[in-house]
């Protein structure tokens, strides 16, 4: 069955899956204190411009979310987010279960904008109760968007600006990070982000590693004690030069940026398609996310021969259904789901 249902399905990039057959026979000390870690480490913080970078490996979002979140966030407050973030939809209440509320503001395409942050804070602390109320905390956005879109470098100095000015610490979920970066639309690049943001994270299970996620906490920002905090949310893995080795291997001859670019490129192809065949596109997607509106009868038809997302029923009679590309996409699959469509 062809899959185009998520950009994590397939195992690794072919030079991760190499290199980690090269060191089978090593032994290395655990929990990310290996020279595998170092050398990723120092090749992010290179890319980040920023000497005072510190990077730590995680092994999955939601606990990478979790953890950062519960990190920056203080006891009594929660988190500001997009109504659409992931924080708020798919991670089954994990912020809740840390004591963080999710304040969740509505979404345009994906994003929240600066003054719609600002004028939040704005009318929280205008209201007279609001010492009996969640206080907003911390700052969450991704990067791409949940939808695909991409935040501007301008749309990311505005909210950074707008959050320092009101004292909350920015966090960049970069679980999708390289699509974004290689995408038409972005004119940020990586030590942008690590201007703007607070902290941020590069994803690795979806953008060609077997898993794990780098955090990497900017301007000296990182929390006393950041491990100790990771071991406590079930997110510090003990062979974990496994996760060093492969980020050292993506960020090795710009292979991520690589790897993101092409299935941006293969997003690029299906996207002229649907155009040419006047689909119903639920978003201006700029990277390897695609949402289509289709009749159930339609949906049903692509299932017999393609695997994709469902997202949502949009009423009696329609779906939104997720086309998801990756690292892994081949030129030939494409052919064969714009052939479907």
């Amino acid at each position: 069955m062809l899959s185009f249902q998520n950009d994590y399905s397939s195992t690794a990039a072919p030079q991760i899956l190499a290199r980690m057959q090269q060191i089978q026979q090593e032994q290395q000390p655990g929990y990310g204190v290996d020279d595998y870690c170092k050398a990723a480490a120092d090749k992010i913080v290179k890319l980040c411009d920023d000497p005072e970078a510190h990077v730590w490996f995680l092994v999955g979002g939601t606990q990478t979310n979790q953890t950062v979140i519960a990190s920056i966030t203080p006891q009594y407050a929660g988190v500001v987010c997009a109504d659409s973030g992931h924080i708020n939809t798919h991670e089954a209440g994990a912020i809740e279960a840390t004591g963080h509320k999710v304040l969740a503001l509505p979404n345009e395409d994906g994003k929240i904008s600066a003054a719609q942050l600002d004028d939040y804070c704005e009318r929280f602390y205008a209201d007279a109760n609001h010492e009996h109320m969640v206080f907003p905390g911390a700052v969450y956005i991704s990067q791409p968007t949940e939808y695909g879109t991409v935040y501007t470098l301008e749309e990311l100095e505005a909210l950074s600006q707008v959050a320092h000015d009101r004292r909350l610490p920015l966090f960049i979920d970069g679980a999708r990070l390289g699509y974004a970066l290689t995408s038409d639309g972005n004119d940020a690049n990586l030590d942008d982000i690590a201007r703007v943001a607070d902290v941020f994270t590069i994803g690795g299970t979806k953008v060609g590693a077997m898993f794990g996620e780098a955090v990497v906490f900017t301007r000296g920002n990182a929390p006393t004690n950041f491990t100790t905090l990771v071991k406590q949310h079930g997110a510090l893995l003990a062979k974990g030069w496994l996760l060093g080795l492969q980020f050292d291997t993506l960020f090795t001859d710009d292979l991520y940026f690589k790897l993101s670019e092409h299935a941006n490129k293969e997003a690029d192809k299906i996207r002229r398609a649907l155009t040419d065949k006047g689909y119903d596109v639920a978003f201006v997607s700029q990277t390897n996310q695609i949402f289509i509106t289709v009749t159930d009868k339609k949906a049903a038809e692509l299932a017999k021969h393609v695997t994709l997302g469902f997202m949502e029923a949009v009423d009696a009679d329609h779906v939104m259904l997720r086309i998801c590309t990756s690292w892994a996409t081949t030129d030939e699959q494409t052919a064969e789901l714009i052939s479907y469509l």
